[in-house]
């Protein structure tokens, strides 16, 4: 796995397909070194369409390209890997089909000890978070940026997530985090590249 760090931009929820691959290449010539393709409501052949043309972009750019909660999707485009909710089985069983060189992502909400467990069952790095309050998810539990400190044994990424902008980002870089995963404050920016240019800098 190339290396693991900095501003991971994730993809809002549309049908715009236009819109989105145009987004995609400013996030990512503004910076973004890892993206990740999250479409909850697209039906199968949009959502195969979008993702290999966002795949060819995230290459060009030398950009890692993980899908949300779809082995079978990434499997099917030769993604980078897959970001999987809180199931250890849920990560046993994409590792098992996207194979050991996979990147293969695991949400830990705000605990240390589904972390833990994640890394046990062969997660490539886990996310924690909502550390602010999340447009994208707000009912989401709050995680504390102390979990960065508490987690640096961890030995795997760890990836910051959920109300993230450029007001804030300083502080959760600044806590530990190894990444910044980033919605609204990429996609939802009337310049998108000009707010991946700024998160971006913050590992530089």
């Amino acid at each position: 796995m190339q290396t693991f760090n900095g501003l991971y931009a994730i993809t809002p929820d549309t049908d715009d397909s236009e819109r989105l691959i145009e987004q995609v290449g400013a996030v990512l010539d503004g910076g973004a070194r890892i993206l990740q393709y999250r479409n909850k409501g697209s039906d199968t052949v949009r959502r195969l369409w979008q993702a290999n043309i966002l795949a060819s972009l995230a290459r060009s750019r030398n950009a890692l390209f993980i899908i949300n909660d779809d082995v079978e999707l990434a499997r099917a485009i030769g993604a980078d890997g897959v970001h999987v909710g809180r199931n250890d089985a849920g990560i046993a069983a994409a590792r098992a089909a996207l194979g050991p060189d996979a990147i293969v992502g695991a949400s830990c909400y705000d605990s240390l000890a589904l972390a833990h467990a994640a890394v046990a069952a062969g997660a490539s790095y886990v996310a924690f978070g909502a550390v602010y309050p999340s447009a994208t998810k707000p009912g989401a539990v709050a995680a504390p940026l102390s979990l960065f400190a508490d987690s640096a044994d961890l030995g795997v990424p760890r990836v910051a997530i959920g109300g993230i902008t450029a007001a804030n980002a300083g502080t959760v870089v600044a806590a530990g985090a190894d990444a910044i995963a980033v919605i609204g404050g990429l996609f939802g920016q009337a310049d998108p590249c000009a707010a991946a240019r700024t998160l971006a800098a913050l590992y530089r």
